[in-house]
């Protein structure tokens, strides 16, 4: 895995969901999509999971991505706790 520069191994919070993009965006985006009707079958269901993974827009993943130095900053700021 590469860190970024700007943090060293030992401050990368790995189990930190609030810190993860695709915890905190894209598997939501994912989810509701894939939710969105139902499937008689797994291959349906990865059918539908593939379609929609496939049609993320690369405009959201890098929303996303880009969040993720104000979501560091919160988490900083909060110390660890909860936040919204």
């Amino acid at each position: 895995m590469t860190l970024p520069d700007s943090i060293t191994e030992g401050e990368w919070p790995a189990s930190l969901p609030d810190l993860n993009p695709l915890d905190y965006a894209i598997w939501s985006i994912l989810e509701a999509e894939v939710n969105a009707e139902a499937h008689d079958s797994v291959d349906s269901l990865k059918d539908a999971i593939n379609d929609s993974f496939n049609n993320l827009r690369q405009a959201t993943i890098n929303k996303s991505i880009d969040d993720w130095m104000k979501r560091l900053d919160k988490v900083i700021e909060a110390k660890g706790s909860y936040f919204e």
